[in-house]
């Protein structure tokens, strides 16, 4: 799996801590992570939590990453930024439960961590735990697991609602600010990362036509 990690402007100063975590707890299960920063306070590329969103879609829809992990002060505006989009789930994650729950029963493919919210001494230590909780068995299982069979058929509504609420990605970003959308794809790294890993050949010229 292809794990991308999304910080913005006001918790940049964690992406080193934050990324240390998630490569400790995922890598030794065979998954990539892609740090798409934001790597410090100062970088040059300064990403909203809207940005954000329009950054875990474009990587989420061409495949050039399978989950995303992301957040902000408190999650909610990160998560809110990715739920708007197509092809995305996003949950807001502040724990070891929240993340397995969230995995289980909702199977989605990207969290919203409050990075600031009650962080403190030990804060590496929460994010390890809510990492190896997401990841630690394959999505979609239920819990309990008596409930499996009634919450893969909610998550099938879910998608097929959402589906039908949501265009086509490459339409949405062409009727936004362009500013804003090629601020998200700005980071150092993106430009390596997703060309490397892209999938979609329409979302990849959309995206090329912006950074034009």
């Amino acid at each position: 799996m292809k794990i991308a990690l999304i910080n913005e402007n006001s918790q940049a100063a964690k992406n080193e801590e934050i990324c240390a975590a998630l490569k400790k707890v995922v890598e030794p299960m065979g998954h990539e992570v892609y740090n798409y920063g934001m790597y410090t306070p100062d970088d040059a590329a300064q990403l909203t939590y809207v940005q954000e969103g329009i950054l875990a879609a474009v990587l989420l829809n061409s495949k050039a990453a399978d989950y995303v992990i992301t957040g902000c002060g408190t999650g909610e505006g990160a998560m809110l930024a990715l739920n708007s989009f197509p092809g995305v789930i996003c949950g807001h994650v502040e724990d070891a439960l929240d993340a397995y729950t969230f995995a289980q029963i909702n199977n989605g493919n990207a969290v919203a961590i409050p990075f600031a919210k009650g962080y403190g001494w030990g804060g590496d230590l929460n994010l390890e735990y809510i990492f190896e909780k997401l990841f630690v068995e394959e999505g979609g299982q239920g819990f309990p697991k008596e409930r499996a069979v009634p919450e893969r058929r909610n998550k099938g509504i879910l998608d097929d609602v959402r589906a039908a609420a949501f265009r086509k990605l490459p339409e949405i970003l062409k009727e936004l600010d362009r500013d804003l959308v090629k601020g998200a794809f700005s980071g150092e790294k993106f430009r390596e990362y997703f060309n490397a890993n892209c999938m979609d050949d329409e979302i990849k010229a959309a995206v090329n036509e912006i950074l034009k």
